[in-house]
């Protein structure tokens, strides 16, 4: 008999650890046995008949084992009146029970959905493993991707608590429209956690580095567990960004040949490099990038068969042809103006929306007597000062030993001698040091600025990013209270970790911003939307082939005569190049665009100052 209390005391535990249905079961198992009992005694024990019959009193019981104020109507016998006096006060307690039990059991149900741990169930979606800095703008840029559809999902999976990351997002995005920002909390890292967020059926999977030093090694290990994973059906396309050069051959291995990854540092020291020596190329390139403005659009045009590249290029009423896609996947920017176009070509077209895209009915007219002569472009050296030190540096310094002439100079100004970069022998430039402390005036003063060209001031990466912003700002202070002082004789391009700095930032007038972060964000974003940008975009980062340049309007127009910018596109397309817009100079410093104006109206009046730019696609200027 011991023996089978205990095993019945051991199924009794089993079933209450159960948790609450195992609850709710056991509370309506004795509500109906008391219910059964007490009616069977009212049968036995009273007039049946006069209570309505066993029905009548089944009924009865059940009401007042429900509800205890049912019994304050009761008359009868006094073995009935104790009867229902029974299952009242039984059900006092049964009932109270089952209230704590249902109201301990949705707390904790509440609870565990605010932790993030319920599996998802959607088609269709945008996956984003990671959190940091960066997811703010891919949600935003994914709300803006996502507006002309009637519904989109963006799932966020990451190692934080979920009503942190809800708040976060409310916060600093507000408002996404028509897109669901769907929170999981979990480790990216961890094959039963991916599983929360429905992968089978997502669209595209992105994955973010963290602000973590160790950051490459769980992007690698992600992109492992993504392509080692038995999917079902077709699998998502996959992007994702190292921000060590060294270790995207790694995370290129471990995502596979599907997978697109970027190098976040090499495309950075490129922005650079290409934005000390022209301006204004980070807005261009973030206009390119975000989805607010004008975009890139790779969509056959049946209409233009045959017809080559020059002609396309004045086809169009509203959109600018910048290259062509051939039927093998080869992506050409700005390719020869007597390119065929092929039937199974496809034209990549600089647009505000794809709906917007429209073909001219005939060529618009230009107008002659505004056309400059072509400009004689004698290359000289250059003389550019590197402000502070981190760890992108001698990447550029590289970089620039293959895009300067020959004989150009690039001084390094920081605290510490880098005596490696100095040692190290280069082809066109000549390397030199001194010493300086950038947020000093004095330290400033003492470099002789007015020599160089070209200043550009990096982010320290030693600090944390919100300090290393700050002494950013101060050495940006100094510098242009130098360069008003000096008569303007140099350009200032430097880095910022947080684009929210940008606005405080535009008060010293530096000349272009790189903020890196956002780039590459933006980039991402682009790529997870439409993976055929990623050849375009490879070209555009590319320094050695077609790439963005910024030049003197003055090439193209005769300054203060009025034209079009199809005149432009005209001008541009003898030279070999591609017109995509223009930066108005006055505009530069109080505009959303700071100037920048992509895709214009080609018929529209235009009349060009002597510090205004054309933006064209060139190769080798």
């Amino acid at each position: 008999m011991r023996r089978l209390r205990g095993r019945l005391r051991y199924w009794f535990d089993g079933t209450m650890d159960r948790g609450t249905p195992a609850l709710i079961g056991w509370l309506a198992l004795a509500s109906v046995v008391l219910i059964v009992v007490v009616t069977a005694a009212v049968v036995a024990f009273t007039d049946t008949e006069e209570n309505g019959g066993w029905g009548t009193v089944g009924w009865m019981s059940l009401m007042r084992a429900i509800d205890p104020g049912t019994m304050g109507g009761d008359s009868g016998s006094p073995v009935f009146l104790a009867l229902m006096l029974t299952i009242t006060i039984g059900g006092i307690f049964i009932v109270s029970s089952l209230i704590g039990v249902l109201t301990t059991g949705l707390e904790n149900r509440i609870s565990e959905l605010r932790k993030g741990r319920s599996r998802l169930i959607e088609s269709g979606h945008t996956i984003v493993l990671g959190w940091s800095e960066q997811v703010f703008t891919v949600i935003e840029e994914l709300v803006k991707a996502n507006e002309g559809q009637r519904r989109s999902c963006v799932v966020i999976l990451a190692d934080r608590d979920k009503v942190d990351m809800d708040d976060q997002i409310r916060a600093r995005v507000g408002e996404t429209g028509r897109t669901r920002v769907i929170c999981r909390s979990g480790s990216p890292l961890k094959r039963v956690d991916l599983e929360l967020v429905s992968p089978d059926t997502a669209k595209a999977i992105m994955v973010l580095p963290s602000p973590d030093k160790d950051a490459d090694v769980d992007v690698i290990k992600a992109l492992l567990l993504l392509n080692n994973r038995a999917w079902r059906g077709a699998r998502p396309h996959v992007v994702a960004a190292v921000q060590e050069s060294e270790n995207l051959a790694a995370a290129r291995l471990a995502g596979g040949e599907s997978a697109i990854v970027i190098d976040a540092d090499d495309i950075t020291v490129r922005l650079v490099a290409q934005s000390h020596r022209q301006s204004g190329l980070s807005t261009v390139c973030t206009d390119l990038l975000d989805f607010d403005g004008n975009e890139l659009y790779i969509r056959p045009e049946p209409a233009l068969t045959g017809r080559t590249y020059g002609e396309a290029l004045s086809a169009y009423d509203l959109g600018i042809p910048v290259g062509l896609r051939r039927m093998d996947g080869r992506v050409m920017l700005n390719p020869a103006q007597e390119t065929v176009i092929d039937a199974r070509d496809q034209v990549i077209v600089l647009a505000e929306d794809d709906l917007l895209i429209q073909l001219a009915g005939s060529a618009p007219a230009i107008v002659p007597e505004a056309v400059a002569a072509a400009p004689d472009r004698a290359q000289t050296p250059d003389r550019t000062l590197l402000i502070g030190w981190n760890s992108r540096a001698l990447k550029l310094i590289d970089l620039l030993d293959r895009l300067v002439e020959p004989a150009s100079v690039v001084d390094i100004a920081a605290p510490g001698r880098p005596v490696d970069v100095l040692e190290t022998g280069r082809e066109n430039l000549t390397v030199g040091y001194k010493y300086c402390r950038p947020t000093s005036r004095r330290s400033l003063e003492n470099l002789d600025l007015g020599g160089y060209r070209h200043l550009v001031v990096l982010a320290d990466d030693e600090v944390d990013p919100e300090h290393a912003d700050d002494r950013t700002l101060v050495t940006l202070l100094h510098l242009r209270d130098i360069k008003v002082s000096l008569g303007d004789p140099y350009t200032i391009v430097t880095e910022i970790n947080d684009d929210a700095n940008r606005e405080i930032f535009q008060v010293t007038k530096a000349d272009d911003f790189i903020i890196s972060t956002k780039l590459i964000s933006l980039l991402l974003t682009q790529l997870a939307e439409n993976r055929h940008l990623h050849g375009v975009f490879s070209q555009l980062f590319d320094p050695t082939g077609p790439e963005i340049h910024l030049l003197p309007a003055s090439d193209y127009l005769v300054p203060g005569v009025e034209a079009n910018f199809a005149t432009v596109v005209e001008v541009a397309k003898r030279r070999g190049q591609t017109a995509i817009g223009y930066r108005v100079k006055r505009h530069s410093d109080h505009t959303p665009s700071f100037g920048v104006m992509l895709n214009p109206p080609k018929t529209a009046p235009l009349t060009f100052g002597a510090d205004d730019n054309v933006i064209v696609l060139a190769e080798n200027l």
